[in-house]
């Protein structure tokens, strides 16, 4: 898959541990799958973003598993459950991933497709009337 990198987000991730390495790829790739316009940033001074009309997602690798921060205001619907936690969050959940698990990829990618389509008609707090 072709797209656009930003050099500070292969820098966060790759100093990581390899398995971890693996599972930042494969949602940086899904990520741009669910839409060819998704830009890549860096926030909060080293967190790679993933952000298109509004922050889609962010990843965080930490001592023994991957968080990908869902930043949908519990809008997104989750038919195969694949979040993890912060189901009660009123501002985004999160899919935590620990060595050897595998992603839903279909169902991450249709996740993102919904993040994304809120994002375009103004994002979760607009939706949500949370202004």
């Amino acid at each position: 898959m072709d797209y656009a990198k930003d050099p500070r987000v292969d820098q966060y991730i790759d100093v990581l541990p390899p398995w971890q390495q693996a599972v930042c790829r494969q949602v940086r790739d899904l990520v741009h799958q669910a839409d060819p316009d998704v830009q890549e940033t860096i926030k909060r001074s080293v967190q790679p973003y993933f952000v298109l009309a509004g922050n889609i997602c962010a990843l965080q690798g930490t001592k023994d598993h991957v968080n990908v921060f869902l930043y949908d205001g519990g809008l997104a619907p989750d038919p195969n459950h694949i979040i993890t936690g912060g189901h009660g969050n009123k501002t985004g959940r999160m899919i935590s991933v620990y060595e050897g698990e595998a992603i839903n990829e279909p169902a991450l990618v249709e996740l993102l497709r919904s993040i994304i389509a809120t994002n375009r008609v103004g994002g979760w707090r607009k939706v949500k009337g949370a202004f």
